[in-house]
């Protein structure tokens, strides 16, 4: 009776225990911050995410964005902007939670399909806390990865049930649900109906024949065409660098990265959050390398097949997932990518798990070899964990790790340069360019910094080199017209400006250069109208406050101006050109000792401020008596 209650308790201590260290691993990302690497894209500068789960933002994430087609991924986002606002605990937390929720169900799923509880058991422990499970789970953007893992997992799941009984019908039509939705989430389990028919091979040894399995998963195998397409049409824009790359690099690079990833799962060294796509040309000796060992393993597995049909079964998981990732079609610029293992590295574990329980060792040793293995990856996951914890430590971990990576040192500039360290972010734009002189975005970026160090005219002709590489970039036409505007260029740069708003009608801060330049034509209602316009696309935008405010103040209307500086003021307390605004709304009103405590707000938040502190200056010279004011 003990043993019976004992075995009944064993699979939720299971649960318990892969719950536990996954939170132990990845529970430290609720202190961490958002990154500069697709998170502003998902989430933070996204105003439709941010807005939280509204019916016009479901609509939205229908369509195709960001180079991808996920509605799912997309509404998980804005339901986190719902319940969290933009703070980062909570996003991280859900990341952690459907990451615990899946390696439970791949626990669940195993032993259901196995009846294997310990080697289950350790197949979920080591998919809970590899180190390449870092990148999906600490990476807010990479939400798309846990949720279709888990819709994934419940997808075998079902099936398991289905294959068990497949006259019912609607155990089938559950499993076609499953996984729609998770192709809803992440398109690569377009390969999962291969996976099914490997299951049906071992362990669920499905005894009808072929051509009906075949047959059976259709329905599935059609949307994953669909999502296929889907997929293909919403990364063209992303796919600036395959025809810059010949068939022979690309499938190098396949084998390259089967053997890259087969590697990085038994010693998951220097891991890096971007490894740059190799352009110094064919490694031809390491590429033969690694074809010859695809090929070993390969015709081992199939030798072995009747004896050790896992090995067989895990080895093809593991190639047939990674094909969607393995660069024979390029998207983007990286060689390969540690979130690309999320799902197909369970083939190897599940494979050399089986394979090692046969082994003749004593329980201690087993016990041994397993808790090792455990700590070892805990430790290591741990510490790549904690390089995530905001974008400076992520891009000088990837730069130490890496070679010629010049998004790295894009990235890290851009960090820099919000930190004020402009030298510093200088020579990482640069060194970005050394390695790639066609990076539009870091010609832009560097034209930033520029014109923050007072350089306008070195400013103007880097965003004009970074427009004639990207004709269509926004944010340089955008950032181009600013330029023109400080060098009193107005023209120009409502010309520019406009351009941007053509290119992508939503960016808020053309709306407001163009604002700027309208405003300095003497063209009030017209930068009016564009103010309002950038706050409709963003509510929350303090500038286009501020800036609405004060062109308000212009016209005469203060009680209106005054609303919107407090509302500046409201979304960003430190502003302290709004605390100016304000002030002479104040001094309009005859608020006067308002009007002081605000100029001398604003010298607090930026002392020599010179427009505040002449205001200042008018004022007490108006009223002597307010000097003695404190």
């Amino acid at each position: 009776m003990k043993r019976q209650i004992m075995q009944q308790w064993q699979a939720p201590a299971v649960c318990l225990f892969l719950a536990a260290i996954t939170f132990a691993v990845f529970g430290q990302t609720l202190g961490h911050e958002f990154v500069n690497f697709d998170d502003d894209v998902y989430v933070y500068e996204n105003p439709v995410v941010a807005g939280g789960l509204t019916f016009k933002g479901i609509v939205w994430a229908f369509s195709c964005h960001a180079a991808n087609w996920h509605p799912l991924t997309w509404i998980s986002h804005m339901l986190d902007c719902q319940l969290y606002g933009l703070h980062p605990a909570g996003h991280h937390l859900t990341n952690v939670i459907l990451h615990s929720a899946t390696v439970i169900a791949l626990f669940l799923v195993l032993r259901q399909m196995t009846g294997a509880l310990w080697r289950s058991a350790f197949v979920a422990a080591v998919f809970a806390i590899h180190p390449l499970r870092v990148e999906s789970v600490a990476w807010v953007a990479e939400r798309k990865d846990v949720l279709s893992g888990l819709f994934f997992m419940l997808t075998i799941g079902a099936y398991v049930r289905h294959a068990r009984n497949p006259l019912s019908a609607a155990r089938y039509a559950l499993v076609i649900l499953l996984f729609a939705l998770g192709l809803m989430c992440k398109p690569m389990l377009v390969t999962l109906p291969l996976v099914l028919l490997l299951l049906d091979y071992w362990p669920l040894q499905r005894k009808e024949p072929a051509g009906r399995l075949v047959l059976e998963k259709l329905p599935l195998f059609a949307l994953s065409a669909a999502s296929c397409a889907a997929t293909l049409l919403a990364q063209r824009e992303a796919m600036p660098l395959t025809g810059a790359v010949s068939v022979p690099s690309l499938l190098v690079t396949a084998l390259l990265g089967c053997k890259v990833y087969l590697c990085q799962m038994v010693c998951p060294v220097g891991l890096a959050v971007f490894y740059p796509f190799p352009h110094q040309g064919l490694p031809v000796q390491e590429s033969a390398m690694a074809g010859t060992l695809l090929a070993v393993i390969s015709a081992a597995v199939v030798w072995q097949r009747r004896r050790r049909p896992w090995l067989l079964v895990g080895w093809i998981w593991y190639v047939v997932m990674l094909l969607p990732v393995l660069g024979i079609v390029q998207v983007g610029q990286q060689g390969h990518a540690d979130r690309y293992t999320y799902l197909p590295g369970i083939g190897l574990v599940l494979a050399a798990t089986w394979l090692v329980a046969e082994w003749r060792m004593s329980r201690a040793a087993q016990a041994g070899l397993v808790a090792g293995i455990i700590s070892l990856f805990m430790v290591c996951a741990w510490q790549q964990t904690a390089y995530w914890q905001n974008s400076e430590t992520l891009w000088a971990d990837a730069l130490a790790c890496t070679t010629n990576n010049d998004l790295a040192q894009d990235n890290l500039g851009v960090v820099l340069m919000q930190k004020g360290r402009l030298d510093a972010a200088i020579n990482c734009f640069q060194q970005a360019l050394e390695i790639r002189p066609n990076f539009g975005e870091a010609r832009n970026n560097l034209g930033n910094a520029l014109l923050q160090t007072g350089k306008v005219d070195e400013a103007i002709a880097c965003f004009r080199q970074a427009l004639q590489i990207r004709p269509d970039f926004a944010e340089a036409e955008d950032n181009l017209g600013f330029a023109l505007l400080q060098a009193g260029k107005v023209d120009e740069a409502i010309t520019h400006c406009r351009r941007a708003l053509q290119i992508k009608p939503d960016d808020v801060e053309a709306c407001v250069n163009l604002g700027n330049a309208f405003f300095q034509k003497g063209k009030v209602q017209d930068a009016i109208a564009q103010f309002r316009l950038a706050l409709q696309i963003r509510p929350d935008f303090a500038q286009a406050e501020d800036n609405l405010g004060y062109a308000l103040l212009q016209t005469g209307r203060v009680d209106e101006a005054a609303a919107h500086c407090r509302r500046a003021l409201q979304i960003k307390p430190d502003d302290a050109e709004a605390c100016v605004n304000l002030g002479n709304a104040f001094s309009q009103k005859g608020k006067v000792q308002d009007a002081i405590a605000l100029y001398r707000k604003a010298l607090q938040i930026k002392p020599g401020l010179a427009i505040a502190q002449k205001n200042l200056d008018v004022i007490l010279q108006q009223r002597p008596a307010a000097q003695h004011l404190p």
